[in-house]
């Protein structure tokens, strides 16, 4: 972190020294050990409208980095719960037709009390109704940041691609570009996340080499980097710092576990185990300048 820092509107120093339109963020400015520390010190509510598979895990990731996670998806009271909330995920893993509505509803009170939005568009491109919802969300509500596998992405450019399920199988080599039109088309930063994980804003490009992949093996690991993003959206003003410090303390985890810092593993659910353990335990001392690369600029 540089001296260019100033404190946030929420008491929380920025990481960012773009923050308030200073200077364009350089990686090399990106303190990874400080966007911890603003989580861990803020200790903000996250409420997590998210799928039924992975939300266990959803809600000890949120945990571990140092927040307190609440599942309220009820839309008779998520309006107040996001009220008193610091940061909101929305994730459409099994969105249902209510489901819809409940996250609209909890979009407009994040709207409302400024409360930063995460939106997951899981399955995006892979049926008619979850690509109508996605666009649905990233258009409707004011997300600070949108997070998807590249087939998500890519489909909610209205490109094609190929979603099996709720996982990306294509090719997908023009992926930086992509991300950077859909930072254009929603107004939010894009992380893209894939073999290498790309962070985009209207202008500009990263990609963020960290990660392993095991993390591959695991299921749920892209709505745990959903929560990991609105955990330290919550924290750290800008989304574009909170994103690259969320996306490369994601993946530094990842590698961790699988050098086996926080116990020998066997397979993908003792991996799953370190991996969270990582997450609560990790202290990353990688240097950003080292991981992060612009490609769009």
């Amino acid at each position: 972190m540089t001296d260019d820092r100033a404190p946030s509107a929420g008491g929380h120093e920025a990481v960012a020294p773009d923050a308030a339109g200073g200077d364009p963020l350089d990686p090399a400015d990106l303190d990874l050990g400080a966007a911890r520390t603003a989580v861990r010190e803020a200790t903000p509510l996250v409420n997590a409208l998210t799928n039924e598979v992975t939300v266990n895990d959803v809600a000890n990731v949120t945990l571990h980095w140092g927040g307190l996670p609440v599942m309220s998806d009820d839309r008779r009271e998520v309006a107040d719960m996001v009220a008193g909330a610091q940061g909101l995920l929305l994730n459409m893993g099994t969105v249902s037709e209510a489901g819809e509505e409940t996250m609209v509803t909890a979009g407009d009170a994040a709207a409302d009390h400024g409360v930063p939005v995460v939106v997951d568009p899981v399955g995006a491109g892979a049926t008619p109704t979850r690509s109508r919802v996605a666009q649905r969300l990233v258009t409707d509500l004011d997300p600070a940041i949108v997070s998807g596998n590249y087939g998500e992405i890519t489909a909610l450019v209205g490109d094609d691609a190929e979603v099996r399920g709720v996982e990306s199988v294509g090719d997908y080599a023009d992926i930086a570009e992509t991300a950077v039109a859909c930072a254009r088309d929603t107004g939010a930063v894009v992380v893209a996340s894939g073999e290498t994980d790309v962070v985009a804003t209207a202008e500009r490009a990263f990609e963020v080499r960290s990660g392993d992949p095991m993390l591959g093996r695991v299921v749920g690991t892209g709505c745990m980097l959903g929560v990991t993003l609105a955990t330290f959206a919550a924290a750290v003003d800008d989304p574009l710092a909170a994103s690259l410090a969320g996306t490369l303390a994601y993946g530094l985890a990842g590698e961790a576990a699988a050098e086996g810092e926080f116990g020998e593993y066997h397979g993908p659910a003792s991996y799953l185990t370190a991996f969270l353990d990582a997450v609560a335990g990790h202290e990353p001392t990688a240097d950003p300048a080292t991981r992060i690369r612009e490609v769009v600029e």
